[in-house]
Protein backbone atom coordinates (compact mmCIF):
# COMPACT_ATOMS: atom_id res chain seq x y z
CA UNK A 1 0.00 0.00 0.00
CA UNK A 2 1.11 3.59 -1.10
CA UNK A 3 1.09 5.88 1.70
CA UNK A 4 0.28 8.79 -1.20
CA UNK A 5 -2.71 6.76 -2.12
CA UNK A 6 -3.98 6.31 1.67
CA UNK A 7 -3.47 9.80 2.35
CA UNK A 8 -5.14 10.56 -1.24
CA UNK A 9 -8.18 8.64 -0.46
CA UNK A 10 -8.47 10.28 2.89
CA UNK A 11 -8.47 13.73 1.24
CA UNK A 12 -11.23 13.07 -1.69
CA UNK A 13 -13.42 11.62 1.25
CA UNK A 14 -12.79 14.91 3.35
CA UNK A 15 -14.18 16.64 0.50
CA UNK A 16 -17.09 14.98 -0.90
CA UNK A 17 -20.85 15.33 1.15
CA UNK A 18 -20.64 13.64 4.28
CA UNK A 19 -23.76 11.80 4.05
CA UNK A 20 -21.98 9.83 0.89
CA UNK A 21 -19.03 8.61 3.00
CA UNK A 22 -19.85 4.96 3.23
CA UNK A 23 -20.76 4.79 -0.99
CA UNK A 24 -17.65 6.29 -1.73
CA UNK A 25 -15.49 4.66 0.65
CA UNK A 26 -16.52 1.15 -1.51
CA UNK A 27 -16.45 2.85 -4.33
CA UNK A 28 -12.71 3.32 -3.19
CA UNK A 29 -12.20 0.70 -1.83
CA UNK A 30 -13.33 -1.40 -5.44
CA UNK A 31 -10.59 0.78 -7.21
CA UNK A 32 -8.08 0.38 -4.34
CA UNK A 33 -8.26 -3.10 -2.46
CA UNK A 34 -5.08 -2.96 -0.45
CA UNK A 35 -6.53 0.27 1.43
CA UNK A 36 -9.42 -1.18 2.32
CA UNK A 37 -8.68 -2.47 6.19
CA UNK A 38 -6.97 0.58 6.52
CA UNK A 39 -9.48 2.54 5.56
CA UNK A 40 -12.51 0.87 7.13
CA UNK A 41 -10.76 1.72 10.23
CA UNK A 42 -9.54 5.10 9.65
CA UNK A 43 -12.59 6.69 8.54
CA UNK A 44 -16.10 7.58 10.24
CA UNK A 45 -18.74 7.23 8.49
CA UNK A 46 -22.56 7.39 9.22
CA UNK A 47 -23.59 4.18 11.16
CA UNK A 48 -25.69 1.25 10.25
CA UNK A 49 -28.33 -0.66 11.90
CA UNK A 50 -28.74 -4.63 11.97
CA UNK A 51 -31.13 -6.69 14.08
CA UNK A 52 -29.56 -9.21 16.25
CA UNK A 53 -31.36 -12.81 14.91
CA UNK A 54 -31.23 -14.00 18.34
CA UNK A 55 -33.03 -11.21 20.86
CA UNK A 56 -34.57 -9.41 17.09
CA UNK A 57 -33.48 -5.92 18.81
CA UNK A 58 -31.27 -3.74 16.38
CA UNK A 59 -27.64 -2.47 16.97
CA UNK A 60 -25.28 -0.49 15.35
CA UNK A 61 -22.52 -1.77 12.99
CA UNK A 62 -18.94 -0.34 13.04
CA UNK A 63 -15.12 -1.16 13.02
CA UNK A 64 -15.30 -2.52 16.69
CA UNK A 65 -17.17 -4.68 16.20
CA UNK A 66 -16.56 -6.50 13.01
CA UNK A 67 -14.48 -9.24 12.31
CA UNK A 68 -14.30 -9.69 8.63
CA UNK A 69 -18.15 -9.42 7.21
CA UNK A 70 -19.82 -10.26 10.33
CA UNK A 71 -20.46 -8.33 12.89
CA UNK A 72 -20.97 -8.66 16.79
CA UNK A 73 -24.24 -8.15 18.22
CA UNK A 74 -24.13 -6.56 21.60
CA UNK A 75 -27.23 -8.31 22.81
CA UNK A 76 -26.23 -12.16 22.44
CA UNK A 77 -22.67 -11.49 22.10
CA UNK A 78 -22.34 -13.73 18.87
CA UNK A 79 -20.62 -13.29 15.62
CA UNK A 80 -23.44 -12.88 13.02
CA UNK A 81 -22.82 -14.60 10.75
CA UNK A 82 -20.63 -16.62 12.83
CA UNK A 83 -16.24 -16.69 13.23
CA UNK A 84 -14.19 -19.33 13.55
CA UNK A 85 -11.67 -18.18 16.76
CA UNK A 86 -13.66 -14.84 17.25
CA UNK A 87 -12.47 -12.76 19.87
CA UNK A 88 -14.69 -11.60 22.60
CA UNK A 89 -14.21 -9.48 25.66
CA UNK A 90 -13.58 -11.08 29.25
CA UNK A 91 -16.20 -11.67 31.57
CA UNK A 92 -15.63 -8.98 33.66
CA UNK A 93 -15.54 -6.40 30.93
CA UNK A 94 -18.64 -8.00 29.18
CA UNK A 95 -20.49 -7.36 32.51
CA UNK A 96 -19.31 -3.50 32.21
CA UNK A 97 -20.37 -3.57 28.60
CA UNK A 98 -23.95 -4.56 29.38
CA UNK A 99 -24.23 -2.30 32.16
CA UNK A 100 -23.01 0.68 30.13
CA UNK A 101 -25.33 -0.16 27.58
CA UNK A 102 -28.40 -0.07 29.77
CA UNK A 103 -27.22 3.14 31.16
CA UNK A 104 -26.94 4.24 27.72
CA UNK A 105 -30.42 3.47 26.29
CA UNK A 106 -31.87 5.68 29.47
CA UNK A 107 -29.76 8.74 28.10
CA UNK A 108 -30.23 8.03 24.26
CA UNK A 109 -34.51 7.67 25.48
CA UNK A 110 -33.97 10.93 27.55
CA UNK A 111 -31.27 13.38 25.20
CA UNK A 112 -32.80 12.11 21.65
CA UNK A 113 -36.38 10.39 22.57
CA UNK A 114 -35.86 7.40 20.51
CA UNK A 115 -32.92 6.14 17.85
CA UNK A 116 -30.53 3.04 18.47
CA UNK A 117 -27.85 2.74 20.30
CA UNK A 118 -24.86 0.42 21.04
CA UNK A 119 -22.01 -0.20 23.34
CA UNK A 120 -19.17 -2.67 22.67
CA UNK A 121 -16.11 -2.82 25.32
CA UNK A 122 -12.69 -4.67 25.05
CA UNK A 123 -9.70 -5.87 26.75
CA UNK A 124 -6.08 -4.03 26.93
CA UNK A 125 -3.53 -5.37 28.52
CA UNK A 126 -3.30 -2.19 31.07
CA UNK A 127 -6.99 -1.84 31.14
CA UNK A 128 -9.87 -1.41 28.86
CA UNK A 129 -11.38 0.17 25.92
CA UNK A 130 -14.51 0.66 24.09
CA UNK A 131 -17.05 2.33 22.35
CA UNK A 132 -20.32 4.44 22.31
CA UNK A 133 -22.91 4.40 19.59
CA UNK A 134 -25.81 6.62 19.19
CA UNK A 135 -27.96 7.02 16.04
CA UNK A 136 -31.55 8.99 15.34
CA UNK A 137 -32.98 9.56 11.84
CA UNK A 138 -35.91 11.83 11.30
CA UNK A 139 -38.18 12.73 8.31
CA UNK A 140 -38.00 11.13 4.89
CA UNK A 141 -39.22 12.85 1.73
CA UNK A 142 -38.48 16.18 1.30
CA UNK A 143 -37.17 16.64 4.53
CA UNK A 144 -34.63 14.58 6.85
CA UNK A 145 -31.95 14.66 8.78
CA UNK A 146 -29.49 12.52 10.57
CA UNK A 147 -27.31 12.41 13.70
CA UNK A 148 -24.53 9.65 14.26
CA UNK A 149 -22.12 9.90 16.95
CA UNK A 150 -19.19 7.69 17.62
CA UNK A 151 -17.20 8.13 20.75
CA UNK A 152 -13.95 5.95 21.34
CA UNK A 153 -12.30 5.86 24.64
CA UNK A 154 -9.20 4.11 26.50
CA UNK A 155 -9.11 3.23 30.24
CA UNK A 156 -5.62 3.08 31.77
CA UNK A 157 -5.74 1.11 35.19
CA UNK A 158 -3.59 3.44 37.80
CA UNK A 159 -3.56 3.17 41.42
CA UNK A 160 -7.22 4.14 42.79
CA UNK A 161 -7.09 6.27 39.42
CA UNK A 162 -7.97 5.95 35.66
CA UNK A 163 -6.74 7.34 32.95
CA UNK A 164 -9.35 7.97 30.28
CA UNK A 165 -8.76 8.87 26.63
CA UNK A 166 -11.93 10.03 24.65
CA UNK A 167 -12.12 10.78 20.93
CA UNK A 168 -15.64 11.80 19.64
CA UNK A 169 -17.23 12.11 16.59
CA UNK A 170 -20.60 13.67 14.94
CA UNK A 171 -21.56 13.24 11.62
CA UNK A 172 -24.71 15.26 11.10
CA UNK A 173 -27.03 15.98 7.45
CA UNK A 174 -29.92 17.83 6.91
CA UNK A 175 -31.84 18.38 4.20
CA UNK A 176 -34.83 20.03 3.15
CA UNK A 177 -36.68 21.42 0.04
CA UNK A 178 -39.67 22.88 -1.77
CA UNK A 179 -40.97 24.88 -4.11
CA UNK A 180 -41.08 28.47 -2.76
CA UNK A 181 -37.63 27.95 -1.05
CA UNK A 182 -35.86 25.58 -3.39
CA UNK A 183 -33.56 22.73 -2.20
CA UNK A 184 -30.83 23.07 1.10
CA UNK A 185 -28.60 20.07 2.03
CA UNK A 186 -26.27 20.90 4.72
CA UNK A 187 -24.23 18.11 6.48
CA UNK A 188 -20.76 17.99 7.84
CA UNK A 189 -18.49 16.48 10.76
CA UNK A 190 -16.58 17.22 13.78
CA UNK A 191 -14.19 15.58 15.97
CA UNK A 192 -12.86 16.64 19.57
CA UNK A 193 -10.47 14.42 21.97
CA UNK A 194 -10.19 15.12 25.96
CA UNK A 195 -7.78 13.20 28.58
CA UNK A 196 -8.67 13.13 32.19
CA UNK A 197 -7.74 11.15 35.59
CA UNK A 198 -10.97 10.29 37.77
CA UNK A 199 -11.15 8.18 40.74
CA UNK A 200 -12.07 4.70 40.57
CA UNK A 201 -13.59 2.17 43.62
CA UNK A 202 -15.04 -0.35 41.46
CA UNK A 203 -16.33 -1.64 38.00
CA UNK A 204 -19.65 0.42 38.71
CA UNK A 205 -17.28 3.75 38.31
CA UNK A 206 -15.92 3.25 35.24
CA UNK A 207 -19.58 3.11 33.93
CA UNK A 208 -20.37 6.49 35.70
CA UNK A 209 -17.21 7.88 34.79
CA UNK A 210 -17.49 7.12 30.99
CA UNK A 211 -21.12 8.26 30.95
CA UNK A 212 -20.37 11.59 32.15
CA UNK A 213 -17.20 12.17 29.83
CA UNK A 214 -19.34 11.39 27.07
CA UNK A 215 -22.62 13.10 27.97
CA UNK A 216 -20.38 16.48 28.92
CA UNK A 217 -18.55 15.98 25.15
CA UNK A 218 -22.08 15.60 23.28
CA UNK A 219 -23.26 18.87 25.10
CA UNK A 220 -20.33 20.72 23.92
CA UNK A 221 -20.63 19.33 20.69
CA UNK A 222 -24.25 20.18 20.06
CA UNK A 223 -23.61 23.57 21.54
CA UNK A 224 -20.84 23.93 19.24
CA UNK A 225 -22.61 23.26 16.35
CA UNK A 226 -25.70 25.32 17.10
CA UNK A 227 -23.79 28.52 17.76
CA UNK A 228 -21.10 28.20 15.34
CA UNK A 229 -21.88 26.33 12.33
CA UNK A 230 -25.30 26.70 12.29
CA UNK A 231 -24.97 30.39 13.03
CA UNK A 232 -22.35 31.24 10.34
CA UNK A 233 -24.51 29.53 7.90
CA UNK A 234 -27.26 31.65 9.04
CA UNK A 235 -25.75 34.88 8.53
CA UNK A 236 -23.88 33.78 4.91
CA UNK A 237 -27.33 32.39 3.60
CA UNK A 238 -28.96 35.67 5.34
CA UNK A 239 -26.19 37.72 3.41
CA UNK A 240 -26.67 35.78 0.13
CA UNK A 241 -30.29 35.78 -0.27
CA UNK A 242 -33.05 37.51 1.54
CA UNK A 243 -36.83 37.41 1.42
CA UNK A 244 -37.12 41.06 1.19
CA UNK A 245 -36.89 42.67 -1.91
CA UNK A 246 -34.17 44.98 -2.46
CA UNK A 247 -35.69 48.13 -2.71
CA UNK A 248 -36.66 47.94 1.38
CA UNK A 249 -33.84 46.51 2.33
CA UNK A 250 -31.82 49.50 0.14
CA UNK A 251 -33.39 51.66 2.17
CA UNK A 252 -33.48 49.80 5.57
CA UNK A 253 -29.91 50.34 5.07
CA UNK A 254 -30.24 53.82 4.31
CA UNK A 255 -32.46 54.58 7.55
CA UNK A 256 -30.08 52.91 9.59
CA UNK A 257 -26.98 54.69 8.19
CA UNK A 258 -29.07 58.19 8.81
CA UNK A 259 -29.55 56.99 12.62
CA UNK A 260 -25.98 56.50 13.10
CA UNK A 261 -24.60 59.57 11.51
CA UNK A 262 -27.25 61.75 13.31
CA UNK A 263 -25.90 60.19 16.65
CA UNK A 264 -22.29 61.57 15.88
CA UNK A 265 -23.35 65.49 15.01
Amino acid sequence: MSSDQFDSALDLLRRLPPHSTSTNLNRICALAPDLTEDLLSSVDQPLQTRQCKKTKRDYLLCDYNRDGDSYRSPWSNEFEPDVEDAEFPSERVRKMEIRMGEAVEIYRDLYYEGGVSSVYFWDLDDGFAGVVLLKKTTGKGSSEGGWDSIHVFEAIDRPRMSHYKLTSTVILHLSTGNDALGDMDLGGNMTRQIEQDMPVHDDASHIVNVGKLVEDMELKMRNLLQEVYFGKAKDIVGELRSTQPLTEATKDKATHQEMINSMKR
